[in-house]
């Protein structure tokens, strides 16, 4: 299931995101050039995928097609009515969980948020928004999504935080930039080959 709903986010979104992607990185090598600004490769790269991610949710929220009819108002309506393992499950109880892990990943990151109850009111703040999105746009508002999205955004965040404190506790020399450089460049190399047999496995 899981690698049927990347698939699908990938097919349908990637000419925004490469569009986006080459846009924006040239824009930021022509003011590193005109500024002579020293760039840091991890960082650059973690603000690319902060913008993919945001392209992608917004796939996910705007035009991925919905499994119900009506909007549910009561909390933990939607939630129990799949069965626990099912496909429904993962999709729609997991699967808003999760979406919002990178949500409360790249923002504690990017704004240093140190207390829980910042991403809380950000996840819940975004979520809600994205919520009465749908609702206007003539598709369904569920608060049970919200619900899930906080949890996932709180998971991002402690997330965030563990391998903050694991920054600090390590050696001088793992403290350095190229040594983070190298970790984003395996990451990379990773994100590229699952999709390149995820694509070749969906054709």
């Amino acid at each position: 299931m899981l690698r049927e709903t990347i698939l699908n986010i990938f097919e349908n979104s990637w000419p925004m995101i490469f569009i986006f992607s080459m846009i924006l990185t040239s824009m930021r090598i022509t003011y590193v050039v005109k500024n002579d600004t020293h760039i840091v490769f991890y960082k650059e790269v973690l603000a690319l995928g902060f913008i993919i991610y945001i392209l992608c949710l917004f796939h996910v929220v705007t035009f991925q097609d919905v499994t119900w009819s009506s909007s549910n108002f009561v909390p933990f309506q939607e939630m129990f009515r799949y069965q626990f393992g099912s496909n429904l499950f993962f999709r729609n109880v997991l699967g808003n969980m999760f979406m919002f892990v990178p949500f409360g990943f790249f923002v504690s990151y990017f704004l240093k948020l140190e207390k829980p109850i910042s991403i809380f009111l950000l996840s819940l703040l975004t979520s809600s928004t994205i919520e009465t999105t749908q609702l206007l746009i003539g598709r369904v508002f569920d608060v049970d999504d919200i619900m899930l999205n906080i949890v996932g955004g709180l998971l991002g965040f402690f997330l965030w935080r563990i391998l903050h404190s694991i920054k600090d506790h390590l050696p001088a020399p793992l403290k350095k930039e190229a040594f983070y450089n190298i970790i984003i460049a395996f990451i990379l190399v990773f994100i590229f080959w699952y999709l390149y047999k995820l694509i070749n496995l969906g054709g």
